[in-house]
């Protein structure tokens, strides 16, 4: 490119990533970040969407498929990502044939023809033969050692019948048991090994009547139940099954409950519509030039349904906690084959009722439970051999509203923005197993095979071990990872010195002031109106489709009331949270889309920067407790100085009131970088604009030959 951040080096293409060296050996990124998988201007082969090889001369561009062949030697590739990134690279000083194998290249490895292709199997496979070549020295398939809470807490990967058994303790669930009818798969290839029924439905009851197809629990307290199940054809069969499964979910509530059932095919935009909005959002953030769209910007993104998406999941949501919460009854999350909508209403529900999905820890049980080991067909979704007609980014609108809430109420979070992201980024790195299968059946037949076909003896293991996302020291530093943590968290118990001893105490609802809620969307005068910080009538109840469901009349003024109390009161962070949903607090991820898009980039600005100053603040709390310890200390503290001399801030202050600025390198994209990721487009050569015009590239798979 010949703008300001020309970058000169070489193109690699392996069977993981796509890697440019630079013969520039400083790195443009100011800071120290980074993923220890991949360099500063790398890409994963599953993160590629598409690929556009151009010739300036003959005026020629083409789509390169797996399999076709390139009739004219390329001066210009263009990489179009998943994560919305445009990667540009010219071969202006390359020789022609180099330019055209290396395109060829990433064409072939980008799109496998087969799942045992992905790099996933072939690290495995490589592991299992020559074990001193482990990645980052680390051993595959650990349980998210890499990153926990401050006692080492671990992820529950739920593939054991003790992670199930613990929730169950954990909830207090004394009516529901772990239920192992179909270890080994023998039953349902759809469903774990292990799931929790109520205990009033024998195995033998499951094997006989087929329920194993349609029943999975996510949510069991001794008040109420959370349960997903799937809809099948034969009217009758299902009346039948729904008979037996409500009577027995209401065998195990204590006041013996009538079961309520939420057809979310019925109340929520379907896996095609969620699709559409995506291409039209990823259209809106990636055009070209950004500014030149800006007046008309926000009809645009509300033309893209993105936002209104996310509204529909979080009201929905919302209301079923309402039925949970303040009616007591248990829920049933009805969809058609169970593995999409409820897959997202059910985790949104319980990041709502349940603090413990708010820490890092939780939240990654959570996507373990109702994401990996219930069956969400990643594959499928993620569209990680990009030939699936399934496609639909339900993973990332979970993230979305989770990010929604976050925002609201950034104290009830442990985790950040930042960690969101990074977590999106993930489930397209096909090192990893954890998003790369459509169920865990798939993933113990796939993997049995690949080792059969390798020779490698598997021994007493269910399929071979693939490493974990959620072992996150395989991509980040130990300090790297500090930005996972979000400074404004409130934990359930907080540290205290008093006369030289360190005691702990629990915070209740007086403890908290409503200054701790999210920010109110409108301050007029300095006063707070009323119509402000209630949401507006029916803001919970919107009708999205014709065939919605409507409550009850009395039923509605019932769930309006619960709602302005609710939003009338302090907010506990250690209770249920609800979601704002009127039409400024519904707000684009500027993080995650805008990232790369250099234009949108502020300077010293964007989020970051309170997440900076506040990061600073807390440091410095943290040294006047080490010096109070100092002071005061005594025999009874020294087994707490190790822990708590570490620094929990990825920003550190330089002393007490410290005074420092922000600095150079913060950006609203930190930590990622849109020049460092070779994103920054000029005019030169065909102009991004045309190729967007029409959606020709994110929708078309064909040639676009001699075009204009």
């Amino acid at each position: 490119d010949t703008s300001q951040y020309d970058l000169w080096g070489k193109l690699v293409c392996t069977n993981f990533k796509i890697s440019f060296i630079t013969d520039d050996p400083m790195p443009l990124q100011k800071f120290h970040y980074k993923n220890l998988l991949l360099g500063e201007h790398d890409v994963p082969l599953t993160c590629i969407e598409q690929i556009v090889t151009v010739n300036d001369t003959k005026r020629k561009q083409k789509v390169l498929g797996p399999n076709q062949k390139l009739k004219f030697n390329p001066t210009e590739l263009i990489i179009y990502c998943k994560d919305f990134r445009i990667v540009r690279f010219r071969f202006d000083e390359a020789g022609p044939e180099s330019a055209k194998k290396v395109c060829l290249a990433i064409a072939h490895y980008s799109q496998p023809t087969d799942l045992q292709l992905l790099f996933a199997f072939e690290y495995v496979g490589e592991i299992y033969h020559n074990p001193a070549k482990k990645v980052n020295g680390i051993d595959p398939g650990g349980g998210g050692g890499g990153i926990g809470n401050a006692s080492g807490q671990q992820t529950p990967l739920f593939e054991t019948y003790s992670d199930w058994d613990r929730e169950i303790k954990r909830t207090g669930a004394s009516e529901w048991r772990v239920c192992s009818v179909n270890e080994g798969y023998m039953i349902s290839t759809c469903l774990p090994e292990y799931f929790v029924v109520p205990s009033s439905l024998a195995d033998q009851d499951l094997k006989l009547s087929n329920l194993h197809d349609f029943v999975v629990s996510c949510v069991f307290s001794p008040c109420y139940a959370l349960v997903r199940m799937a809809n099948i054809k034969d009217v009758l069969q299902q009346r039948k099954i729904d008979q037996r499964i409500c009577n027995a979910i209401t065998r195990s509530h204590p006041l013996r409950s009538d079961v309520y059932k939420s057809d979310l095919d019925k109340c929520l935009p379907n896996i095609q519509e969620i699709q559409a909005a995506h291409i039209k959002l990823k259209q809106l953030c990636v055009n070209e030039p950004f500014d030149e769209t800006e007046e008309k910007w926000l009809s645009s993104l509300e033309n893209t349904r993105w936002l209104e998406y996310i509204r529909a999941f979080l009201k929905h949501s919302a209301e079923l906690v309402y039925m949970m919460e303040c009616k007591h009854v248990s829920v049933v999350l009805q969809e058609e084959e169970g593995r999409d909508l409820s897959c997202l209403a059910a985790s949104l529900i319980q990041v709502m009722l349940d603090p413990y999905f708010r820490t890092i820890v939780g939240f990654q049980s959570l996507i373990q439970k109702e994401w990996v080991m219930a069956g969400y067909q990643f594959l499928d979704r993620c569209n990680h051999l990009k030939r699936s007609d399934k496609e639909s980014p339900l993973f990332l609108m979970f993230l979305d509203c989770v990010w929604q809430l976050l925002e609201q109420y950034p104290a009830a979070f442990e985790f950040s923005e930042v960690y969101l992201t990074i977590l999106y980024d993930s489930a397209r790195i096909s090192l990893f197993g954890t998003f790369l299968f459509n169920c865990p059946h798939q993933r113990v037949k796939e993997s049995t095979e690949f080792a059969i076909s390798k020779n490698i003896q598997l021994g007493d293991e269910k399929g071979l071990r693939f490493p974990c996302v959620w072992d996150w020291s395989l991509q980040f530093s130990s300090r790297d990872r500090l930005l996972f943590h979000n400074p404004l968290y409130i934990g359930k118990s907080a540290p205290s010195v008093h006369n030289g001893a360190l005691w702990t105490f629990k915070r209740s609802k007086k403890n908290y002031s409503s200054t701790l809620r999210g920010v109110p969307p409108a301050l007029k005068n300095g006063i707070i109106g009323e119509q402000e910080f209630l949401p507006r009538r029916n803001s919970l109840i919107l009708k999205l489709k014709p065939d919605f469901f409507q409550p009850a009349e009395g039923q509605t003024h019932s769930m309006e009331q619960y709602f302005r109390d609710w939003f009338a009161k302090p907010v506990d962070l250690h209770g249920i949270i609800l979601p704002h949903l009127s039409g400024t607090q519904i707000k684009l991820w500027k993080l995650c889309y805008f990232r790369w898009v250099p234009e949108a980039q502020i300077n010293h600005g964007g989020s970051i920067t309170a997440f900076h100053r506040v990061s600073l603040l807390a440091d410095e709390v943290d040294m006047l407790n080490r010096s109070l310890r100092q002071y005061k200390s005594n025999s009874s503290l020294q087994g707490h100085c190790s822990e708590l001399d570490q620094s929990r801030m990825y920003f550190r202050a330089n002393g007490l009131n410290d005074t420092s600025g922000a600095p150079d390198f913060l950006s609203s994209s930190f930590p990622f970088s849109p020049v460092g990721n070779l994103c920054r487009r000029s005019i030169l050569g065909t102009p991004l604009s045309k190729f967007l015009s029409g959606a020709k590239i994110w929708l078309s798979t064909e040639t676009l030959a001699n075009e204009d």
